[in-house]
C-alpha cells in the first residue's frame, strides 16, 4: 500500500453537498469509520461548488481523488470533467449520482471516457470508504499483487446501483476480517503490516475486462464474485457470467467462484460449474455474501472436511493451531485440501505469504506423497514462526506464547537498558543469516527465550505497595529486601507467568534492566542484581520463586551500593525505573548443577594489547560455567579474537598452571520439586563454586580443558586421562574444535558496526560436540572511547618528574580535579589482611564522597577481585569516588589487568582512568615513585594505608589508543599547613 489517498476534492452544489454530508459530517464520518476499522491516515475532504473553482483549487494544491456530483445539466458536468482530466490526467475522477432510472438513462447517453468510475449515492458514508479503498487497491495492484504476492478478489458487475451497494459490504467484511487476523500479529507494527496485506478488490465491468484481469493476476486470485448478465463482445450477454465461470474453470478447477443473479434459474448451471450461487433479490443478500466469502475464500476458521461425507473433521483457528494439529490431520483429508489449494488460500487470506506460497507450489500428486508433504508443511511453518519471532519485540499473549516465541514484553513501559540491548541484538541476528550454521558448522548464534516486564509494572508495584518511603531511606539492605518480599506483584501477572512456565523447561535468570543501565553515556552494568531459579515440575512452586526473584531485583535498586553509585554519577535514585528480564539460563544439567559450557565478555577495543595485537582487534575473556566468575573478577582466560593462538596465560606451563581457572560457578538444581528457596539480598545465595577437577571427570568440559601430564611435564589438549585439568580452551582457539574466536569476532565487529561505537558484549554457550552447539549473545552495551587525546606534554616528561608512568593504561584524555592520593603501603600488603583493607578503603571512599572530592587510588594486585590472594576485594561502592585507579605489581605475581569485571566497565564508561604498573617486568618502562609519596606528609596514615594531599590538582594524562598514561609530580611536596588531617573515626 505504497500509494494512498490523502486528499479528496468534492465538486457539488451547496444543496447536493448538504444532502450528502448531513450538515457537513462527511469528513467526520470518514474519520470515525477509519478509526473503527483501525485504519491509518483518514483522508481530508475539500469542497468546491463548480468546475471553475475545482480547476483553481487544483492549481494550488494536490489531490489524490476527485469526486463530482452532477448538476441539472449533465452535459455541462461531463464537459467540466473532461477539462479537469486534461489538466490532471493521472488523478482518478469518480461521478457520484443519486439513483434514479432517469439519471441512469441520461448517463447511458454521455461520454464517460474521462470518468474512472460511476457510483450511485445511497446516502451511506460506507460507500465513500469503499470508493477510496477500491481506488487505492487499483493504484497498488501491480506492485502488491505481482510483486509481493498479495491476493485479489475480482468483482464482475456492470450494474452501477448493484456494485455501489455490494462494494461497501465487501470492504467492510474484508477490513473487519483483516482486523481480526491482525490480532495474531506479534506487535502493533506487525499488526499494521497484516492489515495492509489484506486481499485487494478489483472491479471488472464486462467480460473482456474480467478475462484481462484474470490473465494478469490469476496466480494470486483468491476468488471471484460475478454477476450473470453483462457486456461481452460489445453486447449484453445474459449468460456472460456463466461463460466466464467456464473460462475460469478451464484454467483453475478449484478457484472459488460466487455467482450472484436475480434470476434463480441460473442456480442449476452455476452449481454444475461447482460455484456458489446467491440470489440478488434476497433480503439478506449482504449476510449471504459474507457467509459465502467465509466458506469459500479462506476467511474465518479453516474447516477440514471428510472428502467422502463432507463431515467436519477438524477446525483450525490460527497458524499456531495448524502447526500443532498438522500431524493429526488424516492423510486423505490433508490430500483433499492440498489438492484444492485450500490451505494456501487460508494462509493467503491472513497475509501469511511465505508459507502460503511454499505450500501452494508443493506438488502432491498422490496420497502416498502426503507423509513427505506433511513434514514439508510443518517445517515451513516452524521456520516461518522462528523467522517472524526473531528481531521482533512481541506483545506477550498467554494463549500465543509457545516454544517458538523468542522475545516478548509484558506491559507498555520501557524495556530498560539490557532489554533494549537484547532486542537490538535480536535484530542484528535477524539481519545476518550466517548466524544459523555459523561458517558452515552446526553452531548457531541466538539469544535465549526472553520475556521483559516493562517499567510500568515496576511503577505499579512500587505505588500499590507504598514502598518508596522505606526504599529511599537509609535502611539496611536486608530490611529493604524483607519489605519488598512481603509486597504483592500485580494480580494480572499470574496467568502470564503460568503460561510462560508451561513453555520453559530450563532454569530462569531474572535480570535487572533499568532505565539508566547500559545507556550510552553512563552504563550501570552490574549495579543491580541477577537472580537465578531452578526449573521444577511443580509450577506453583516455580511461580512463587519467580515472583520472589522479581521482587528481589526490584529491591536491589534501593540497596546501599546502588545509592552510592547514584551519588557518584549525579543521578537521582527516585528517577530510576526498573524493567526485569526473565530469560532462560544457558546451560545443561550435570550432577545436580546447571551451568553453560562457557561464558564470556568481549570488548571491541583492547586497551591491553600484547604482541602483535592492536587496540582495534578487540579482546575477550572466557571461563567455564556461569559468567559470574568473570564479572566478579575471578580468574578467566583472556585472548584477542583476531589472534586466538596467542594466549598469554597458556604461553608457558608455569603460567597455565598458576593463572588459569580452578573453580566454576553453577546453579544448584534441587532434587525435590518442593524445594523452598529463601531469597536474600545476595543474588548468589543459590549458586555454588565447585572445583574444575570435580566437574571435568564427567566430560562436561570437553574442548575447554587440557590435561597436565606430570610425568612428561606437558599439557595435553584433551580432557581424557589422569592428571590435573587446566582450563585452556586450546582445542577451540588453536585446533578449531569450536568456532569460539570466530563467533566472538563476528559479534564484536557486527555489534560495533550496528551500534556505531565501540561495544562490550556478554555471551554464553552450550557445546554439544565437535563444531556443534549454540552461542547465546546475552548483552551489548557501548564502552567509553573519548575522542580527545591526553596531554602529550605530560606523557613526554622525563622519569624524574613523574610519580607514575605506564604503558598499560585504560581511559582517554586528561583527569582533572584530583588533589589527593590514597595508596596501600607497598610493604604492608598481606593477603590475610585484604578484607580489613577493603573495609578501610570503603571508609576512606565515604569520606571523599561526602565532601564531593575525588582521589587517585594505588594498590597492589587486582582491585575488586574475589580472591584475596590476588588483591583487595572491594566492591564498586568502596571506590566510587576514585578518578584514577592504579594496580601495581605484587612481588612474585604477574597478575593480568582486571578487564571484564562489571565495576570495571562502570569505571571506564564514566571516564575513570585505570593504570596497571609492573616495574619488575623485563623491559618495563613503568614508574611508581613510592619514595616521593612516602616522603610527603600524610593527612591520614594507618597500618596499611596512607593519604597525601596537595594544594593544586595533579597533572594526569592518558592516551588509551597507545595505552600510555602518566601522573606528574606536584610542584610542591613539603609541609602543607592549610591541609588538615583526615579523621576516619566511626
Amino acid at each position: 500500500m505504497q500509494r494512498r489517498i490523502f486528499n479528496v476534492l468534492l465538486i457539488a452544489s451547496p444543496y447536493d453537498a448538504f444532502i450528502m454530508e448531513e450538515d457537513g459530517r462527511v469528513e467526520e464520518q470518514l474519520y470515525f469509520e477509519y478509526v473503527s476499522l483501525n485504519l491509518s491516515s483518514p483522508p481530508r475532504v475539500t469542497r468546491v461548488t463548480d468546475t471553475a473553482a475545482a480547476c483553481e483549487m487544483l492549481r494550488c494544491k494536490h489531490f489524490d481523488l476527485i469526486i463530482t456530483m452532477p448538476g441539472p445539466d449533465l452535459a455541462e458536468t461531463f464537459s467540466g470533467i473532461r477539462q479537469i482530466k486534461q489538466e490532471r490526467p493521472d488523478t482518478p475522477v469518480v461521478v457520484l449520482t443519486p439513483f434514479s432510472k432517469e439519471v441512469s438513462r441520461r448517463l447511458a447517453d454521455e461520454d464517460l471516457s474521462a470518468v474512472d468510475y460511476v457510483f450511485s449515492w445511497l446516502g451511506n458514508v460506507d460507500l465513500l470508504l469503499a470508493i477510496i479503498k477500491l481506488l487505492e487497491d487499483r493504484m497498488n495492484a501491480e506492485a502488491d499483487i505481482k510483486g509481493v504476492g498479495i491476493q485479489a478478489i475480482m468483482l464482475v458487475e456492470d450494474s452501477v446501483r448493484f456494485y455501489s451497494s455490494v462494494l461497501p459490504h465487501l470492504y467492510k467484511y474484508l477490513l473487519k476480517q483483516s482486523l481480526n487476523f491482525s490480532t495474531e500479529a506479534l506487535n502493533d507494527h506487525e499488526r499494521m503490516l497484516r492489515m495492509r496485506g489484506r486481499p485487494k478488490v478489483i472491479l471488472a465491468r464486462d467480460y473482456e475486462e474480467a478475462v484481462g484481469l484474470y490473465e494478469k493476476f490469476g496466480d494470486n486470485m483468491l476468488g471471484v464474485i460475478s454477476d450473470v448478465s453483462f457486456m461481452r463482445d460489445g453486447a449484453k450477454d445474459p449468460e456472460a457470467g456463466l461463460r466466464l465461470a467456464e473460462y475460469l474453470r478451464g484454467h483453475d478447477q478449484y478457484l472459488p467462484i460466487i455467482i450472484e443473479s436475480s434470476e434463480t434459474a441460473n442456480s442449476t448451471r452455476a452449481e454444475a460449474l461447482h460455484t456458489t450461487f446467491l440470489d440478488k433479490n434476497s433480503k439478506k443478500f449482504p449476510v449471504d455474501l459474507g457467509e459465502a466469502i467465509t466458506d469459500n475464500f479462506g476467511f474465518g476458521d479453516f474447516v477440514m472436511h471428510d472428502p467422502d461425507t463432507g463431515a467436519e473433521i477438524m477446525r483450525i483457528t490460527s497458524l499456531k493451531d495448524l502447526q500443532y494439529k498438522m500431524m493429526e490431520i488424516p492423510d486423505k483429508v490433508l490430500f483433499f485440501h492440498t489438492q484444492r489449494n485450500d490451505i494456501s488460500r487460508w494462509l493467503y487470506s491472513r497475509a501469511i505469504f511465505p508459507i502460503a506460497e511454499k505450500i501452494k507450489r508443493h506438488r502432491t500428486r498422490t496420497i502416498a506423497d502426503i507423509p513427505e508433504a506433511r513434514l514439508h508443511f510443518l517445517d515451513a511453518i516452524v521456520r516461518y514462526r522462528r523467522m517472524k519471532n526473531r528481531g521482533v519485540v512481541a506483545v506477550f499473549r498467554k494463549d500465543r506464547f509457545d516454544r517458538y516465541s523468542n522475545f516478548a514484553r509484558i506491559g507498555q513501559g520501557s524495556l530498560g537498558g539490557k532489554g533494549r540491548g537484547l532486542a537490538f541484538i535480536d535484530s542484528i541476528i535477524k539481519r545476518h543469516p550466517e548466524c544459523d550454521g555459523f561458517n558452515g558448522t552446526d553452531v548457531n548464534i541466538a539469544i535465549p527465550r526472553t520475556v521483559v516486564l516493562c517499567t510500568d509494572i515496576f511503577d505499579e508495584f512500587m505505588s500499590a505497595n507504598r514502598l518508596y518511603p522505606l526504599a529511599l531511606s537509609p535502611a539496611p539492605d536486608e530490611e529493604i529486601h524483607a519489605a519488598f518480599m512481603k509486597a504483592q506483584l500485580p494480580d494480572s501477572l499470574k496467568d502470564d507467568f503460568m503460561a510462560l512456565l508451561d513453555v520453559v523447561d530450563k532454569p530462569l535468570a531474572i535480570r535487572s534492566s533499568s532505565l539508566l543501565e547500559d545507556s550510552h553515556y553512563q552504563p550501570f552494568a552490574g549495579v543491580y542484581a541477577t537472580y537465578m531459579i531452578p526449573c521444577t515440575s511443580n509450577r506453583e512452586n516455580m511461580l512463587r520463586m519467580l515472583c520472589d526473584a522479581i521482587k528481589s531485583v526490584y529491591a536491589s535498586v534501593f540497596y546501599a551500593d546502588s545509592k552510592a553509585y547514584m551519588t557518584a554519577t549525579s543521578n537521582v535514585i527516585d528517577q530510576e525505573k526498573m524493567a526485569v528480564i526473565i530469560q532462560e539460563v544457558v546451560g545443561v544439567k550435570h550432577a545436580g548443577l546447571y551451568f553453560p559450557s562457557f561464558s564470556g565478555v568481549g570488548r571491541s577495543l583492547n586497551y591491553y594489547p600484547i604482541g602483535d595485537e592492536q587496540a582495534a582487534d578487540g579482546v575477550a575473556q572466557v571461563a567455564v560455567g556461569l559468567g559470574k566468575t568473570i564479572v566478579e573478577g575471578g580468574t578467566s582466560l583472556r585472548f584477542s579474537p583476531r589472534h586466538p593462538g596467542k594466549v598469554l596465560q597458556t604461553s608457558t606451563l608455569d603460567l597455565a598452571l598458576r593463572d588459569t581457572q580452578t573453580r566454576l560457578m553453577a546453579l544448584e538444581m534441587p532434587d525435590s520439586d518442593e524445594t523452598d528457596l529463601k531469597f536474600t539480598s545476595s543474588d548468589s545465595f543459590n549458586l555454588r563454586s565447585v572445583r574444575i577437577q570435580d566437574i571435568a571427570r564427567s566430560g562436561a568440559l570437553r574442548f575447554m580443558v587440557s590435561t597436565y601430564d606430570l610425568e612428561d611435564g606437558i599439557l595435553r589438549d584433551s580432557d581424557s586421562g589422569p592428571g590435573r585439568k587446566v582450563v585452556t580452551f586450546a582445542n577451540m582457539l588453536r585446533h578449531g574444535a569450536f568456532p569460539l574466536a570466530e563467533t566472538v569476532e563476528f559479534m564484536l565487529s557486527a555489534g560495533q558496526k550496528e551500534m556505531a561505537r565501540p561495544v562490550e558484549i556478554e555471551f554464553a554457550a552450550v557445546v554439544n560436540g565437535h563444531n556443534a552447539g549454540n552461542i547465546y549473545w546475552l548483552q551489548i552495551r557501548p564502552i567509553a572511547d573519548k575522542k580527545e587525546m591526553g596531554d602529550d606534554s605530560i606523557l613526554e616528561l622525563p622519569d624524574s618528574e613523574l610519580l607514575l608512568r605506564t604503558q598499560t593504561a585504560l581511559g582517554n584524555g586528561n583527569v582533572d580535579g584530583v588533589r589527593s592520593i590514597v595508596y596501600i603501603k607497598p610493604g604492608a600488603f598481606n593477603s590475610a589482611d585484604t578484607p580489613a583493607m577493603a573495609d578501610e578503603i570503603e571508609r576512606i571512599n565515604r569520606y571523599f564522597t561526602e565532601r564531593e572530592e575525588q582521589y587517585l587510588l594505588i594498590g597492589p594486585g587486582r582491585w575488586g577481585t574475589s580472591d584475596p590472594a590476588l588483591g583487595i576485594p572491594v566492591k564498586w561502592s568502596h571506590i566510587s569516588s576514585a578518578r584514577l585507579i592504579v594496580e601495581s605489581s605484587l612481588p612474585g605475581y604477574r597478575i593480568e589487568p582486571s578487564q571484564g569485571t562489571h565495576f570495571f566497565q562502570n569505571l571506564t564508561s564514566i571516564g575513570i582512568g585505570y593504570f596497571t604498573i609492573d616495574t619488575n617486568a623485563p623491559g618495563s618502562h613503568d614508574i611508581f615513585d613510592a619514595d616521593t609519596l612516602d616522603a610527603t606528609p600524610a593527612v591520614y596514615e594507618s597500618r596499611h594505608v596512607r593519604i597525601v594531599s596537595y594544594t593544586s590538582p595533579l597533572s594526569i594524562s592518558i592516551n588509551g589508543r597507545k595505552g600510555a598514561g602518566a601522573v606528574a609530580k606536584p610542584s610542591s611536596t613539603g609541609n602543607i599547613p592549610d591541609l588538615k588531617p583526615i579523621d576516619l573515626k566511626p
